[in-house]
């Protein structure tokens, strides 16, 4: 009896999950940016994302039983016990036998969440030995990146939501890859396979924000006077979009991240043209990530740091 309940309950799980399953498979290709009717996370680019969306989907095979459980008491409570069809209630105050399940059952189920919790949690705080240093500076409503150590001439510029008249000259007129209220003018360039340090933190005088990139499995406040850290190792080259995941003003809704990871070879040369020209820099390296002629690509305005 116990075995046909069983199966009866994974019979049910299968066919409610089956569809969604095939829906989450089809988001797979829009893996770099949110799309309309996402189900699922955005596809990993790093191992901590791996971890965090291996975690959820666990979590899953807990909470679709408890929840169906719980739905099937509501439901025979309802129809078998309701007032017509038991006009003298129960008075039955013990029951040895459901008080040591309802006590133990749920013991263990969060066991089994805690360990794979912690162990991810931990991952995500236990910074490696990195490659390089990122300053995310947040004010309303842009990011200023810095990169420490990148030589005699450090290389610092604002990041801001790339407005529509500007993608001509920027040349980002592609809303597949540079979507509108994502797009920006300069993103973050960063190396792929190298573990990256990433200090995040606000302006003194400004108010709390958040950097947020799903696909990386980095999210982390900015806040005025403190400085955070958090990391990440991206495991393939793209253009990865977040944005600000704390409310902090009017615009907090125009305030994107975009990363794009390219080849060693690609982020050296654009490291050391971006010390002396930032423009220039972003206008080279645009044109070979997008197969363009670097004559016809121009940037946003920018003010470099």
């Amino acid at each position: 009896m116990v075995n046909r309940a069983y199966a009866m309950m994974m019979a049910i799980i299968c066919l409610i999950t089956a569809p969604l399953a095939g829906l989450v498979s089809a988001s797979v290709a829009h893996a770099d940016q949110p799309h309309a009717w996402q189900l699922d996370l955005q596809a990993p680019a790093t191992e901590i994302m791996h971890q965090i969306k291996w975690f959820e989907h666990y979590t899953l095979w807990f909470i679709v039983p408890v929840t169906l459980f719980v739905l099937a008491l509501l439901i025979i409570v309802a129809v078998k016990f309701r007032a017509d069809k038991n006009p003298t209630a129960s008075r039955t105050s013990h029951n040895t036998v459901i008080e040591i399940v309802w006590t133990v059952a749920p013991v263990l189920i969060l066991f089994a969440l805690a360990i794979p919790s912690f162990n991810l949690l931990n991952a995500q705080l236990e910074i490696p030995e990195t490659d390089m240093t990122v300053k995310a500076t947040a004010t309303q409503w842009q990011w200023n990146y810095e990169y420490e150590g990148s030589g005699e001439t450090p290389v610092a510029f604002d990041s801001f939501l790339l407005k529509e008249p500007d993608r001509a000259a920027a040349g980002k007129t592609d809303l597949g890859v540079y979507p509108r209220l994502l797009a920006v003018d300069n993103e973050m360039i960063i190396p792929i396979g190298k573990t990256v340090r990433l200090l995040v933190t606000a302006a003194p005088t400004d108010v709390i924000h958040a950097f947020a990139m799903p696909a990386f499995g980095v999210k982390i406040d900015a806040v005025p006077g403190r400085l955070n850290e958090t990391w990440f190792r991206a495991e393939r080259e793209g253009l990865y979009y977040g944005q600000c995941s704390e409310l902090c003003g009017k615009d907090h809704a125009y305030m994107p991240i975009a990363i794009r990871v390219v080849s060693d070879e690609k982020y050296t040369a654009w490291l050391s043209a971006a010390a002396n020209d930032l423009p220039g820099a972003y206008k080279a390296l645009l044109a070979s990530a997008d197969n363009k002629k670097a004559a016809g690509v121009d940037v946003a305005a920018n003010d470099v740091k």
